[in-house]
């Protein structure tokens, strides 16, 4: 399951508790698509600012609606016995993999770090793929920690949160991180702007927040980079550049992600747990007119 597309959708929130009809509605899209799997409670998934009951929800939710598609569930949390707590809600749920995010109020070391996901598949029975996010965790893995965790029995993936801008460097930096881990450890790419540039450098994956909303334009790039139409690729993902364009202007997926569910029909206006806010009224105008120029739907 961690080849392909794993799209990571929205989770609404509506008066402090999941919208749960909208996360089906949205679901409903993924599933039609046959993403190859689903990414849930990731930072487009506002993980951070739920509750554990409402986290269990939210991983029953996506299992019971995934129509067999593999789901990953996010188990971030400050402390871990937190994040073990998390781990068995999401493994009763029937979780096939967990995304764990090394979280930190305090600054975390590499021992630290190490010790959270040795802890973790020494107590869990599924895949578990390392969330190496150091715009949301503030925590930089290096290729030795990833390498060092990366033998650790049940690790099975690693996201990294980008590449450099040029396909040469890029090729070089995810050979340079593939020559230290075991062999069928994946990478995956995140940052939806470097999509294109990940996979076709040789990423195994794309953890993609645009797949959570627009499965089938995310799908089809993943497809062209499995047949290895690299150009394809690259038309692809450069057809949306507007949209990273607006991740980029707005400080990231989630709000602009929000905007356009709610432009689509799928959830409600206000959607993000608070304190969270929404776009003003021009950003989200923005956001429309962006789908409507490319063809989102």
């Amino acid at each position: 399951m961690f080849t392909g597309l794993s799209a990571f959708p929205l989770t609404p929130v509506s008066d402090d508790k999941v919208d749960e009809k909208s996360f089906q509605r949205i679901m409903k899209r993924l599933v039609d698509a046959r993403v190859d799997s689903v990414g849930v409670l990731g930072s487009t998934g506002s993980y951070a600012y739920l509750s554990q009951e409402q986290r269990a929800t939210v991983a029953r939710r996506a299992v019971e609606n995934a129509d067999g598609i593999p789901v990953m569930v996010g188990i971030g949390a400050i402390s871990t016995t937190q994040m073990l707590r998390l781990a068995d809600d999401a493994q009763q749920a029937g979780a096939d993999a967990l995304l764990l995010p090394p979280m930190s109020y305090q600054k975390l070391s590499d021992d630290e770090v190490y010790g959270l996901y040795e802890t973790l598949t020494q107590q869990t029975s599924v895949p578990i793929c390392v969330y190496d996010n150091p715009g949301t965790t503030h925590f930089t893995f290096s290729d030795e920690l990833h390498a060092r965790i990366a033998v650790l029995p049940g690790i099975a993936s690693i996201k990294i949160p980008g590449v450099p801008a040029d396909i040469i460097s890029a090729m070089a930096r995810v050979d340079q991180l593939r020559q230290k881990l075991p062999t069928g450890v994946s990478i995956g790419i995140s940052g939806d702007a470097f999509a294109g540039l990940g996979l076709n450098a040789g990423c195994d994956c794309w953890y993609s927040v645009c797949g959570g909303l627009f499965p089938r334009e995310a799908k089809a790039i993943t497809e062209a980079a499995a047949q290895g139409e690299t150009e394809r690729v690259t038309e692809l993902v450069g057809r949306l550049a507007p949209l990273w364009a607006l991740f980029l202007k707005h400080g990231g997926s989630l709000r602009v992600m929000a905007a356009a569910a709610a432009a689509m029909g799928l959830t409600d206006e206000d959607n993000l747990p608070l304190p969270l806010q929404g776009l003003s009224r021009n950003g989200r105008e923005e956001v429309v007119h962006v789908i409507s120029e490319l063809g989102l739907k």
